[in-house]
């Protein structure tokens, strides 16, 4: 299928420039006999506009195509985490909606045949991917967009909510409730920078949102590399420092359900000893006791989006495109009502009660 980037050296023009005229941007200044030798070439070489692509998209221009979802996780550690299940199955109910032939690579210790990738018309890599991985992956793909993490730099399709964002308004909340000693536990992104055990982007924008509210204490930011007793054992860890945190705010609901846990056998009661949010809202949550604070993030929306991306890409589209979807805060029993909705309580007697 013809691309832009053929139109723009037919008529020796700029990608931007046809894109701007096939799109009737009324803004752009060009000559109208430039405007007509694009219009003209884009109808000689059978180019499909974009409203086109939408409607053959409409269409089926999925039916028959062959997708590999490459997977970061092996079988049972994703069993382990429901947030990554969403995504999968995000991945495969659209697979599934436009008849497309999907094929499943996950890890075994070595790289998956090139041949699997190579014979299929694209790649929906899910989780996180660095170096020679990533590499490998853009090599061997006809078409790749990454699912739940985009590689630095624009040339990659991606799909993925602002984690970042997310724990900014989380914090900058949890600060109006009157919390001053707030803890964080998570994990280390040992593979994009593994000098830097703190890179990994909820940890970071912690310690960097901490920092400048003049709040931060390294005492109450924990990381390690992720176990399935992770959660637990880092709780449990600062929970037993002099002067512990009064929220602590998790890294996923994983690591809240080991929270949850150590905060019980030590005794202490939720959200009055201490409070605690997290990130994902897997389906527990809202069935613990008490039900779990946490951010929403649209797991299978994610997958369902990273094929979209590949079908736009089957039909044409050639510039690279990232979309970041919206989060959620979903408040519940496991921290105090957001400040909005407790007007019977002063701000300083909030802080009295959560600062020390």
């Amino acid at each position: 299928m013809v691309t832009i980037k053929e139109i723009a050296a037919a008529v020796g023009v700029s990608s931007a420039t046809v894109s701007r005229v096939l799109n009737y941007d009324p803004t752009l200044s060009i000559s109208t006999r430039k405007r007509q030798a694009i219009i003209e070439t884009a109808e000689a070489l059978n180019y499909a506009t974009p409203r086109n692509r939408g409607r053959a998209a409409a269409q089926g221009v999925g039916a028959g195509q062959k997708i590999a979802l490459v997977h970061f996780l092996e079988p049972a550690q994703e069993l382990a985490d429901p947030y990554y299940v969403g995504v999968r199955l995000g991945i495969e109910s659209r697979c599934q909606a436009m008849k497309s032939e999907i094929v499943k690579v996950v890890p075994t210790g070595s790289p998956p045949e090139a041949a699997i990738l190579e014979g299929a018309s694209g790649v929906v890599a899910v989780g996180h991917y660095y170096g020679e991985a990533l590499e490998w992956l853009r090599r061997h793909s006809r078409h790749l967009v990454f699912a739940d993490y985009a590689p630095a730099g624009d040339a990659d399709d991606s799909v993925l909510s602002d984690v970042a964002m997310a724990m900014t308004r989380l914090l900058e909340a949890v600060h109006r409730m009157g919390y001053r000693r707030i803890g964080f536990i998570g994990w280390i992104d040992a593979f994009h920078e593994p000098e830097n055990i703190h890179s990994e982007r909820r940890c970071r924008t912690f310690i960097d949102w901490m920092v400048k509210a003049g709040l931060y204490d390294p005492e109450l930011c924990l990381v390690e590399r992720m176990t399935p007793d992770s959660g637990y054992a880092l709780t449990k860890a600062m929970l037993s420092k002099p002067n512990p945190p009064k929220v602590l705010i998790t890294c996923n609901d994983n690591m809240a359900l080991g929270a949850y846990r150590a905060i019980q056998e030590m005794g202490l009661r939720i959200p009055e000893d201490i409070a605690v949010a997290s990130f994902n809202d897997i389906p527990v949550a809202q069935f613990l006791g008490p039900p779990l604070s946490t951010v929403k993030i649209p797991a299978e929306l994610i997958g369902e989006t990273a094929v979209d991306l590949l079908l736009e890409r089957l039909s044409g589209r050639d510039v690279a495109k990232k979309v970041v979807l919206g989060t959620e805060m979903v408040w519940r029993g496991s921290t105090p009502q957001p400040v909005d909705r407790e007007p019977g309580r002063s701000m300083a007697a909030r802080e009295e009660l959560r600062s020390v």
